[in-house]
């Protein structure tokens, strides 16, 4: 990966190079844009990327507004569950709206509105920490839908083929997406399905400064309002499960309502 960043760092600082003082092109002589353009490994990354797009559901999950989904988590402590679990509710809204239920009455709720997050319990409502609103964040930053939707619009993300492997028993091919910010998020794309199998990435512990890895493995793919859905999803930290979601009921396009999505403050907990 240090190598993948390495190059993807000379071609945009060879590019602003290029742009602040274009050379005199001689006929036939390419640019660095096109040369990029033409390299074979971005091509087949494209190619994979607009396959798992179609497989995933094409203009039809390109073009989802909102999303409600109801089900079950599940929390692990170094790998092993924690708990019994939870039944959930979540309200999800492109692109920076979330609200989930949490126990059977509904009663713990977090909700996430552009930059803000509240947590309402049976004290009342209260903002989130500045440190959980940021893990929030990056996770949101870090998504699957951040990444095809987002990330790929663009015109600076770039891509790279890293070849073909094994993830989850499953044969796959490995696609690094990398954006202006030179965030880097890495695809494994299952070769029969084109369906994604795992995303990963790296970031920075603000403490120990060693790079962890955060990453999200897709399963059980069910066909929703033309929309292949992951009905399980497990994430992971360097490599242990921290929790699972199973999904039971999942809804698109019903056109939520912006107060699903709005709080205000009731109380301010002591320090």
């Amino acid at each position: 990966m240090r190598s993948t960043v390495l190059i993807v760092a000379t071609m945009l600082a060879v590019s602003a190079v290029a742009a602040q003082n274009p050379p005199a092109q001689h006929a036939g002589q390419k640019s660095v844009q096109e040369m990029v353009s033409e390299d074979p490994g971005v091509k087949k990354a494209r190619r994979l990327l607009d396959q798992m797009i179609q497989a995933l559901g094409g203009q039809a999950f390109l073009n989802v507004q909102d999303m409600e989904q109801q089900g079950r988590a599940y929390g692990f402590y170094h790998g092993n569950p924690s708990g019994q679990g939870s039944v959930f509710w979540r309200f999800w809204r492109w692109p920076d709206k979330e609200r989930i239920e949490l126990t059977k009455q509904r009663d713990v709720i977090y909700i996430y509105n552009g930059d803000q997050g509240w947590e309402i319990t049976y004290k009342g409502t209260r903002a989130e920490d500045p440190d959980e609103i940021k893990e929030y964040l990056r996770a949101r930053e870090y998504s699957l839908n951040s990444v095809l939707r987002g990330w790929l619009q663009q015109p600076s993300t770039a891509l790279f083929y890293e070849g073909i492997g094994l993830s989850q028993d499953k044969q796959v091919e490995k696609i690094t997406i990398i954006n202006s910010k030179d965030q880097a998020v890495t695809i494994a794309i299952d070769q029969n399905t084109h369906l994604p199998v795992k995303k990963s990435y790296f970031i920075r512990d603000p403490v120990s400064r060693e790079k962890d890895e955060e990453a999200e493995v897709y399963d059980n793919w069910r066909l929703v309002q033309g929309i292949y859905t992951a009905h399980i999803i497990v994430a992971m930290h360097n490599g242990e499960i921290t929790r699972q979601r199973f999904l039971q009921n999942v809804t698109y396009n019903q056109g939520l309502p912006d107060s699903k999505f709005t709080a205000s403050v009731t109380y301010v907990p002591k320090k």
